[in-house]
């Protein structure tokens, strides 16, 4: 700061200089937040308050704006209301306010063991794009604000703009992130990954210049790729909504201080701007107090503080104030006992701005944690024995890389600040105290700097005196001096017995800075409104075995199985690109494919799609560090997203292979076990299939690293379970551990199996749509095949209930089971998956319990292909053998084998719709039969035919009087071709429409 009190900047030759950061925060920095008067009472009532709470913000939201983006607030009494799900503010211009954070102040108590956030401030992200350009300068510096374009006549003032800058190879490898060592390349960045992309407004067009609202934090230098500007429209973006004088307050469980099955995320922003959070207390939740996710902008949380987190140390807890959003303004924050407690995220384009906050007793590091967020400002920051970080993490956090450019450290306290100079950009610190690391610009280390606050001397040059009155510092009452006065000296002893103002007391003080008070006097309550009507949702017909079919009402299953991923991915937009639905993955506080799956959204894409069953296991492991298959313990628990859930509940005690706690296998993950019921229940209502694989074998033979984080594994959890430690990995590579892991006889092992199986058919009791299958890749031996049937059969006999069981094993071990009276009678469904005939007519069928996996038994005896007669040969044959039972085929060459699976009788084929109503009614009221060659189905009133015989078909119609349709229906799409008349009552010969293989079905008229 020069004498006059302005700052001076002194830019790099290519006019790169500081950020302004004062374009942080709601409204841009450029507004004080205001006070929103209610017109919505919730009063405090007994019981589950969310539908109440929930009633009075979809009220307000569709009250009308008034001038300045407003409908009201919703205020709510002091005292506890209790919530079992969430609130969402899904609606521009709503406030929801309490009567005070402090002990007489208003409370929403997450109750139950769900991680839902408890406050969503969401809308929807349907933003549209037009209009894109290139940029055609060779340099746009940081702190830029315009830039040019070929043409601007397609703009206008008032537009809003995204500018994207390309992550390109050449820019990556300058900055050095396509490699972090080892020779491994695989965590290294790729082109196209992280592409950087600020939210503008057009502010003015000068030729065909373009000048926008903020200032950008990274340059477009076109040496590394040319930058572009588009137009978007986002109609559904929430703006001007508010949350503030809140206790905000999880269950957890006492017994366990790492427990995870309660909340997560107090708050949480996304398709967002101009928000605010302010006076909120939050206690016990496991990951953050305020979460932006990044498409939050315009942001403010102020005054708030964090308690008493409940959770395991590690990777995605505690991330307590946390954006991945810009122009976000965190300020006056006290957190406790966090793990990145004020943290800048994934791409946050910029300028965000941390100031004057806290951190006590922190697990570890605060500042920038993944890859190259811009723009980031730390001002006034206290960070009690951890660091404050701007560096290369390398592969740390799934290779995170360089995580800050263009960032400041400004009159900072930590035990140690890293403060990195990455290429191509630059890292400040000025006025900082701490141990130092890095080869960024340092100033005035160890010493107090003018300003004291970098944002508000910002923000006062930008907007002036305005900002003074907003600048609500901790203050400082006195003054530090090498050579006091006596009288000073005196002065300063008799205050140095009283311990100077907190920033904690000072957060709580903020009532008593501005009151945020309403006139009660006639103010609606939510008591006097119609009460909302909630229908239940009604559910399809109950999911049945009749006459060898697999039924729902009176219609055949049918339809695509999907499979979910089990060990691979990464929660970055381009690795959700890639994913398949799931039902136990979590991402914390992030919903969508390749996060936390929206379940009822994942099945109407299933319905869509024509999808009818997921195909669900556990994971193989629970986080993406072992995704290296390494067999290594971790050095801590900074696990990666995206977690696949495992069945087992964590103790809370010790430490297991993966840094987090172990597992206790008499106690079950709420979170896995709540997720598949709640998928359940929705196949319920929607006519969709939950294959539930109760085991997974995959952990225990194979690669050694498959056994290194399992929940079973004696080093991971509290149980005893007699596995050996050391793991005796075979050549120190491989694993062997399925004989051990299948002995029942260990009467520890044997009574964890029969109270996991128990609970496997617990979870479900009341559900029709679900298929109990012993294990994914099971090849494991007859004796436990037998004694998980005897645990079922047990379990039948005590609750009444009659689950469908499918037996999904080796050959030799169905057949052993199938031959036994007593428990085939517990199975419904036969599922072929583990053997097939091959086209020569020979059977590929490895034996159960040799302690080999799938792929080698598939190594060591080479098989070769099915074909279509192959296949339905083996469904035939279990089909007429085992009349009562349903046959599946999930074996070799499926899904493209539907046909020949459904023309032997076998349910759940990958066929299409057909777009003839009632095709698979008909189908459930026939049996498979030959004729003449010919694969049929025949019933009392039809026929279905498969039909690749170009020259025509005999088919015997006697049995059939009367007149009768000959539908053409193409296998592929399920499209009606032709439709013909036919006279039943004798053999019809009938011929194919398109000299092409067609599915011919004779229905009566």
């Amino acid at each position: 700061m020069q004498k006059d009190h302005t700052l001076r900047y002194t830019p790099d030759e290519q006019g790169n200089r500081m950020p302004d950061f004062s374009y942080a925060g709601y409204m841009a920095g450029g507004q004080a937040i205001p006070f929103v008067p209610a017109k919505i009472l919730v009063p405090l009532h007994d019981g589950d308050a969310t539908l109440r709470i929930q009633r009075a913000i979809d009220y307000v939201a569709q009250l009308p704006l008034d001038k300045n983006g407003f409908r009201g607030a919703v205020l709510l009494e002091g005292g506890a209301y209790h919530l079992n799900g969430s609130l969402k503010l899904h609606t521009s211009g709503v406030v929801l306010r309490g009567a005070g954070f402090g002990e007489a102040g208003t409370t929403l108590f997450g109750d139950g063991v769900a991680r839902e956030t408890l406050i969503k401030v969401q809308g929807k992200d349907n933003r549209q794009y037009s209009l894109q350009q290139d940029i055609t300068d060779a340099y746009v510096p940081v702190n830029a604000m315009h830039f040019t374009v070929a043409d601007a006549s397609a703009y206008s003032v008032g537009d809003d703009i995204a500018i994207t800058r390309p992550s390109t190879q050449e820019w990556i490898e300058a900055i050095g992130t396509d490699h972090f060592g080892g020779g491994i390349t695989s965590l290294g960045w790729k082109p196209g990954q992280r592409e950087l992309m600020w939210q503008r407004k057009i502010t003015a067009i000068e030729g065909n210049k373009l000048l926008i609202d903020a200032p950008i934090t990274t340059a477009l230098d076109q040496t590394f790729g040319i930058s572009t500007v588009q137009r978007y429209y986002w109609t559904e973006r929430l703006e001007q909504v508010g949350v503030e004088n809140l206790n905000l307050i999880s269950a957890f469980d006492a017994a366990n201080p790492k427990d995870e099955d309660h909340r997560w995320m107090a708050i949480s922003i996304e398709n967002a701007s101009n928000v605010w959070v302010r006076r909120i207390q939050v206690k016990y939740f496991a990951g953050s107090a305020v979460y932006v996710l990044p498409t939050g902008s315009k942001v403010t949380v102020e005054d708030c503080l964090s308690l008493n987190p409940v959770s395991e140390i590690g990777g995605q807890r505690r991330y307590t104030f946390y954006t991945k959003g810009q122009q976000t303004l965190f300020q006056r924050l006290y957190a406790e006992q966090g793990y990145h407690d004020f943290v800048v995220g994934y791409l946050a384009a910029g300028p965000n701005a941390f100031v004057q906050c806290q951190a006590v007793e922190p697990h570890s590091f605060s500042g920038a944690i993944d890859s190259w967020s811009s723009g980031a400002l730390f001002d006034m920051i206290d960070i009690d024995a951890q660091a404050l970080s701007f560096k290369n993490r390398g592969q740390d956090g799934q290779g995170a890389g360089w995580t800050a450019a263009n960032s400041v450290f400004w009159q900072c306290t930590a035990a140690l600040v890293e403060c990195f100079q990455p290429p191509t950009a630059q890292n400040w610190a000025f006025g900082v105290w701490a141990q130092f690391q890095g080869d960024g610009f340092w100033d005035q280390s160890n010493e107090y700097i003018k300003p004291r606050s970098l944002y508000y001397a910002q923000l006062q040059e930008r907007i002036g005196a305005a900002a003074k009155d907003r600048a609500v510092l901790l203050p400082v009452l006195t003054e530090a001096s090498s050579s006091p006065p006596v009288d000073v000296a005196m002065e300063l002893t008799k205050k140095a017995v009283e311990p100077p103002l907190q920033l904690k007391d000072f957060i709580a003080q903020a009532i008593e800075r501005e009151r945020l008070q309403d006139n009660l006097d006639g103010l609606k309550t939510v008591d006097q409104l119609p009460p909302a009507k909630r229908t239940a949702p009604a559910n399809a017909k109950a999911m049945e075995l009749r006459s060898g079919w697999l039924v729902r009402g009176e219609e055949v299953l049918v339809g695509k199985k999907s499979d979910i991923q089990w060990w691979s991915g990464s929660a970055r937009p381009y690795g959700a690109a890639k994913s398949k639905i799931h039902i136990t993955r979590f991402v914390p506080g992030e919903e969508g494919l390749g996060l936390t799956d929206d379940l009822e959204e994942t099945a109407d894409n299933m319905l869509a799609t024509h999808t009818l069953s997921i195909d669900h296991n556990y994971g193989l492991w629970y986080e993406r560090r072992r995704d290296d298959h390494e067999r290594i313990r971790r050095m801590d628990g900074e696990v990666w997203p995206p977690f696949y859930e495992l069945p087992f509940a964590r103790s809370g005690q010790g430490t297991a292979y993966d840094g987090l706690s172990k597992y206790d296998l008499t106690k079950y993950n709420k979170f896995y076990w709540n997720r598949l019921k709640q998928f359940a229940d929705i196949a319920d209502q929607k006519g969709l299939v939950l294959i539930h694989q109760n085991y997974f074998q995959h952990n225990i033979i194979e690669a050694g690293a498959h056994y290194s984080d399992f929940p079973w594994r004696t080093a991971n959890n509290i149980n005893e379970v007699g596995f050996p430690e050391p793991v005796p990995y075979a050549g120190d590579k491989r694993i062997f551990m399925a004989e051990q892991f299948y002995d029942v006889t260990h009467p520890v092992r044997r009574e964890l199996h029969r109270a996991y199986i128990r609970q496997c058919l617990d979870n479900f009791k009341d559900n029709t749509g679900v298929i109990q299958m012993i294990s994914a890749e099971y090849t494991g031996p007859l004796h436990f095949v037998e004694f998980w049937i005897d645990v079922i059969a047990e379990w039948k006999e005590e609750t009444g209930k009659s689950p469908i069981i499918a037996l999904s094993t080796t050959k030799d071990v169905q057949d052993a089971i199938l031959a036994d009276p007593k428990r085939a009678k517990e199975i419904q469904l036969i599922d072929i998956r583990y053997w097939h005939y091959q086209a020569d007519g020979s059977a590929y069928a490895p034996q159960g319990g040799q302690n080999l996996a799938p792929r080698q038994h598939a190594r060591l005896l080479k098989p070769k292909k099915t074909s279509a007669e192959q296949v339905y040969r083996a469904v035939s044959e279990y089909r007429m053998k085992y009349p009562e039972k349903g046959v599946l085929y999930h074996g070799d060459n499926y899904p493209e084998m539907a046909w020949a699976v459904f023309m032997a009788g076998g349910s759940m084929a990958n066929l299409p719709k057909v777009e003839a109503p009632g095709f698979y009614e008909a189908a459930a009221t026939m049996a498979p039969a030959l004729g003449q060659g010919t694969w049929l189905l025949k019933g009392q009133s039809g026929i279905i035919l498969y039909s690749n015989n170009t020259k025509g078909t005999e088919v015997d119609l006697s049995s059939l009087k009367g007149a009768y349709n000959l539908l053409h229906i193409d296998p592929k799409t399920g499209k009606v071709l032709r439709k013909e008349a036919l006279k039943g009552g004798k053999t019809v010969t009938v011929n194919n429409y398109k000299n092409a293989t067609e599915i011919l079905w004779i229905k009566k008229k």
